[in-house]
């Protein structure tokens, strides 16, 4: 209240308690020895010009009178503290002004030359709950990692230790960072220091949130309950269980009281049909609290905000009795989710009212098919952009199997066509027999669990589920005569093994590769004597062989790491893709006889065709081995994923568009 100073305060002593107030710490005194120096210099008699005003008589004075002249000083300093502390408290006896609500206002954050946010299909960024710092895992040419910035400064760094990292969340303190890599969630401080490993993960964990009480809960896996652990590490313990119906829980929060969390409930291929729930830690009882969206978040103004098709959508929620209350209405449309279905929704928020999110949307996660040549140029093909995945060439090349929606699908590409194979559930990562007859893959409607599947390609017959497990199960490849499948499995106590299983009599599967590390995308040779496989036991997923059925010798392929592996069709050639992005096609040669051997790796091409994970290829040789079908995403949302959209009090506007209960 700066009218209330003294009308005679000179204005030399305001500028310099407006700097001593300043708010930006650039801007504001920091010595009240710098203070003094000012004090003296509005005290002392003006210099005008080249020369002083004044002869030697008044300079004598002034050197004579300097004792008094600071007593002046502190005396008049301790007279305008006094008339600030006096009109402060006339200030506060007066009835108080109308208060304007803090302003809204947006703005951008672009990633630095070179950078890309990373990994879409888990959440990108993170803000601080009191939104100091924001979190996010980006690629950087070939090295994926987390970046810190600090809001207030405008500053970002890599943080060390952290490649391969996704997922960030922050502790309720601020100072520390958890995120997940391939085999296992981690923790980092924001002052820099050693990554520790915390607990063991599936193949795809989704999602984790630090409580107060120092618990971190946890989806270890992408068809899995949760699960919590300690901050400090430990044996983590089951938390939730999956009732029928459901088929993972994924996306949490703590709420406010530190005993309750909010959870995504995976139902289905289409995660608009995903449910919302709550469960306190010392129940073994969850609560739907909102049928239709995923990535729930309760929001400190006495809101549930969750993501639905692109749009943020929020609802009153009462937390005494953990309900929804009112009706949801958008509150926030362009917000970028996953490619896939793991019903992520790219946006963060402060306990302040700050909120983070980066631009898209549905509309963006369309794909085009590309069939591209050996040194990476693509041809697009003529199918409709769609939310395409796992695309598959039949054993001739003149169809395609893959993934729209959940459903698989047939593409003809000689006649154009797209024609559905499969109507229920969630049906992903097809793959053809040898023969070209059928068409299998992994279907979750029959249970709790991802079991395999296969159905005739012409859709003349009806399908028949193959596996019985309570566990998901991939499947992978056949051998040339196919009477065997190969296929992968996940269990809690030993991550992702290879399992095989006869297609003849019994059909019983029985294991073929488990260790205490995730080994995934098992493929057999074109000749059925070798087994190609990714297993992350050196701390990152590479390319490793082995003679099937074995028993026989490990080769390892890869060098630096690698994921999506395929084999060329003569067999003389394995193809896998490494980078950040997985936007660099290896290749190596492969000798069987008179013994194994594998090549050099050598970079085949580097372009941005779009890439799923650890799991499976995201393209498919054709069979003279000399183009790839691939995908391709719209380059608007190659674009969306280079800046981070800002939007300061938000709450204010949130608490406009939805009134919160009363």
């Amino acid at each position: 209240e700066w009218a209330a100073l003294p009308e005679a305060t000179p204005a030399s002593i305001r500028a310099l308690l407006r700097r001593c107030l300043h708010k930006d710490r650039d801007h504001r005194l920091r010595d009240a020895g710098d203070a003094r120096v000012e004090f003296e210099a509005a005290l002392s008699p003006r210099v005008t010009g080249d020369r002083e005003d004044l002869n030697l008589t008044a300079v004598a004075a002034i050197r004579l009178r300097r004792g008094w002249q600071r007593a002046m000083m502190w005396a008049l300093a301790g007279l305008l503290a006094g008339s600030v502390l006096t009109a402060l408290a006339v200030w506060t006896l007066r009835p108080a002004p109308a208060t304007s609500s803090p302003q809204v206002s947006r703005s951008v954050i672009p990633l630095g030359i070179n950078e890309q946010l990373a990994g879409t299909g888990n959440p990108m960024v993170a803000l601080s709950p009191d939104g100091s710092y924001l979190a996010y895992a980006a690629s950087a040419g070939a090295v994926q990692q987390l970046y810190l910035r600090r809001m207030d400064a405008g500053e970002t760094r890599p943080i060390a230790g952290t490649d391969g990292a996704f997922d960030p969340c922050f502790s309720p303190d601020g100072q520390w960072i958890g995120f997940f890599v391939n085999n296992g969630l981690k923790k980092v401080s924001i002052n820099g220091g050693a990554a520790l490993t915390l607990a063991p993960t599936l193949i795809n964990p989704r999602g984790a949130a630090w409580g107060p009480n120092d618990t971190i809960v946890f989806a270890s896996g992408n068809a899995v309950a949760l699960s919590q652990v300690s901050a400090a590490g430990g044996a983590a313990q089951a938390l939730t269980k999956l009732n029928p119906g459901e088929l993972s829980h994924r996306w949490l929060q703590f709420l406010p009281d530190g005993k309750t969390i909010l959870f995504t409930v995976q139902t289905g291929s289409n995660t608009d049909d995903n449910n919302i729930a709550v469960q306190q830690l010392d129940s073994s009882e969850s609560k739907v609290v909102v049928r239709g969206g995923t990535y729930g978040r309760y929001v400190p103004t006495g809101h549930l905000v969750y993501y639905r098709a692109g749009t943020l959508m929020a609802v009153p929620y009462d937390l005494a009795r953990l309900d929804v209350q009112g009706t949801a209405a958008p509150v926030l449309e362009g917000v970028q989710s996953a490619s896939g279905g793991p019903g992520v929704g790219q946006f963060s928020f402060s306990n302040l009212g700050s909120l983070v999110y980066v631009p898209g949307g549905p509309q963006l996660n369309a794909l085009s098919l590309v069939m591209v040549d050996r040194r990476g140029m693509g041809q697009p093909l003529s199918a409709p952009p769609q939310s395409y995945d796992n695309a598959k060439l039949s054993p001739d090349g003149r169809r395609a199997a893959l993934s729209i929606a959940g459903n698989i699908w047939i593409y003809d590409l000689a006649r154009d066509t797209l024609t559905r194979l499969t109507f229920e559930g969630q049906s992903l990562g097809p793959i053809w027999t040898p023969d070209g007859k059928r068409i299998a893959y992994r279907s979750a409607r029959a249970g709790n669990a991802a079991n395999i599947f296969w159905k005739p390609a012409d859709g003349s017959g009806p399908e028949e589920q193959l596996t019985t497990s309570e566990y998901d199960n991939l499947v992978s490849s056949f051998s040339p005569d196919g009477k065997t499948m190969v296929f992968s499995a996940t269990q809690p106590e030993t991550g992702s093994d290879i399992w095989v299983a006869s297609l003849e009599g019994d059909r019983k599967p029985r294991v073929w590769l488990q260790t205490p590390f995730n080994e995934n995308t098992p493929r057999l040779s074109p000749d059925g004597r070798w087994m190609a496989y990714l297993s992350n036991e050196s701390g990152r997923y590479e390319v490793y062989g082995r003679p099937f059925p074995g028993p026989g010798p490990q080769y390892q392929i890869s060098t630096e790491g690698g994921q999506e592996l395929a084999w060329s069709p003569k067999g003389n050639e394995l193809f896998y893709r490494v980078g950040a992005q997985r936007d660099k096609m290896m290749v190596v040669d492969i000798e069987t006889q008179p013994t194994f051997s594998a090549g050099k790796p050598r970079l085949l091409f580097e372009a941005p065709y779009f890439s799923g994970g650890a799991t499976g290829a995201e393209y498919s040789v054709t069979p003279d081995g000399q183009h790839f079908l691939m995908m391709k995403a719209k380059d608007e949302q190659a674009a969306a994923l280079t800046q981070i959209n800002v939007v300061l009090n938000w709450f204010e506007e949130l608490r406009r568009r939805v009134p919160a209960a009363r």
